[in-house]
């Protein structure tokens, strides 16, 4: 999978950018300050199991993230978070590039739905619906 296709799609979401506050190989993706994915390189067991890779963390639906981790061999309960609410992406290849890309609208569209409605307004009134929530 391109570590930079999926940094690009991450990035090209409204108002997204990208901090360090972890480590420097670990990308959080922000928007307004909450997180809403991380990108970083596969740890020693994923690279074991999956071979040489990245992982990316997104914010899922709880009944959404248990389906996507029957579905995909490739999908996790999140590493180093909420486990009910994240899952951890190998991006081995098994999961195709529209479903990353789903997965990645829906966690941006969650962290937006979340915020206050004085932090959404902002974003609210300078793109469009479906700018914000595509699917």
């Amino acid at each position: 999978m391109d570590y930079l296709k999926i940094r690009e799609y991450l990035l090209s979401k409204p108002e997204a950018w990208e901090d360090f506050p972890f480590y420097p190989d670990v990308a959080v993706m922000k928007v307004k300050n909450k997180m809403f994915a991380t990108l970083a390189p596969a740890n020693s067991k994923e690279i074991e199991e999956h071979g040489n890779c990245y992982r990316m963390n997104l914010k899922c639906d709880p009944e959404e993230a248990i389906q996507l981790r029957d579905v995909f061999e490739s999908v996790l309960a999140g590493y180093h978070m909420n486990k009910k609410h994240w899952n951890t992406i190998i991006l081995n290849g098994e999961v195709p590039m529209g479903e990353l890309e789903r997965m990645i609208d829906n966690s941006y569209a969650l962290v937006l739905k979340s915020m206050t409605k004085a932090e959404r307004r902002s974003l609210e009134t300078t793109y469009s619906e479906e700018q914000l929530y595509p699917h």
